[in-house]
């Protein structure tokens, strides 16, 4: 049977590419960039067939005429570009993906399927620094985290049990590394309500979540001007807490948080901890190991990376590598 032999979290930020002659904790951004070599290290010993990228869409590939909860790409999966990330048709697998798709439905998670999928730096970022040179197929699982109402935290758990599930049922040997991308914590100018925009930013966002499909870019230069505009909110105690409770294989209690309380501890981009979720749970919430934490105000985010081994043994005292 095929198996899950790594699963790797890893923050992403639309302003890591693009954004670098404006670092001020130049420490925290090589640290942070290390980090994730050393991820993209441990995938690579891994040897995955596939890697399952779950993260999410900054309204690049959705939009707010049909959002579902959660959709696998099990056909043509082309990268947007954005944010300096890879653009263009990726290498897949769409026999795995819609063996996949019909794996989750069996184990009881009613997925949506996109034959042609385009993903954004949600996604993309993993791609280009955690895949970079991996000679793998990527299938994406899209979470939505940006348009309410959105999955709640237990119904992540469930459906990365089920991935887990649906890929120990196929056939064969092959080897899965399931990535997250997206969180740690921290708070982007969206309106609180998409029904209810409150000045003209965001019904100018509205707007583009409405009518940006298939000319996204005609909003986009305003669209990075309010971000980069943003001003930073960081809760680097909550992310500190998520990453000591994924070492400790604890991070099966915030299946009890509910999308109010994540906004007021880690802010609404705080709700990119689903698919951080979504990979635990595939995991069997093994205890797991951080290999970085930044918090970068210039990157609006607090970045991490870390692993989960299925196979390693906990090591007595563990700790992080320290916070630059």
């Amino acid at each position: 049977m095929a198996s899950i032999v790594l699963g790797v979290g890893a923050s992403h930020s639309t302003l890591m590419n693009t954004h670098w002659d404006k670092v001020v904790h130049t420490e925290r951004a090589e640290a942070f960039r290390a980090g994730l070599a050393g991820a993209r290290a441990r995938i690579a010993e891994a040897r995955p067939d596939v890697v399952v990228v779950v993260g999410s869409n900054h309204f690049r590939g959705f939009w707010l005429d049909l959002i579902p909860s959660f959709t696998l790409g099990v056909g043509e999966v082309i990268a947007a570009g954005d944010g300096g990330t890879p653009k263009g048709p990726l290498r897949t697998d769409p026999g795995f993906a819609r063996a996949l798709a019909a794996g989750l439905v069996e184990a009881g998670t009613e997925v949506a399927i996109s034959a042609r999928l385009t993903i954004d730096h949600g996604q993309t970022h993993a791609v280009q620094w955690l895949l970079d040179g991996i000679d793998a197929p990527v299938v994406p699982l899209v979470v939505n985290v940006f348009a309410a109402p959105l999955p709640t935290m237990r119904r992540c758990v469930e459906l990365g049990a089920n991935l887990a599930d649906a890929i120990a049922r196929m056939p064969g040997d092959g080897r899965v590394v399931v990535v997250s991308s997206g969180g740690l914590s921290h708070q982007l100018p969206w309106p609180s309500d998409w029904t209810d925009p409150e000045g003209e930013d965001e019904e100018f966002l509205v707007e583009a979540w409405l009518n940006g499909r298939g000319r996204w870019d005609r909003y986009d230069r305003r669209r990075r001007e309010i971000i980069v505009a943003a001003k930073p909110t960081i809760f680097t105690a909550f992310d500190e807490g998520f990453l000591r409770d994924l070492e400790r294989g604890g991070l099966r209690t915030y299946a009890d948080l509910g999308s109010d309380e994540i906004q007021d501890r880690a802010g609404n981009g705080g709700q990119e901890l689903r698919t951080w979720m979504v990979m635990a749970s595939a995991l069997g919430f093994a205890p797991g190991r951080t290999l970085v934490y930044a918090p970068m105000p210039e990157w609006l985010t607090g970045m991490a990376a870390a692993v989960i081994d299925p196979a390693a043994t906990p090591e007595p005292g563990r700790h992080r590598e320290g916070r630059p």
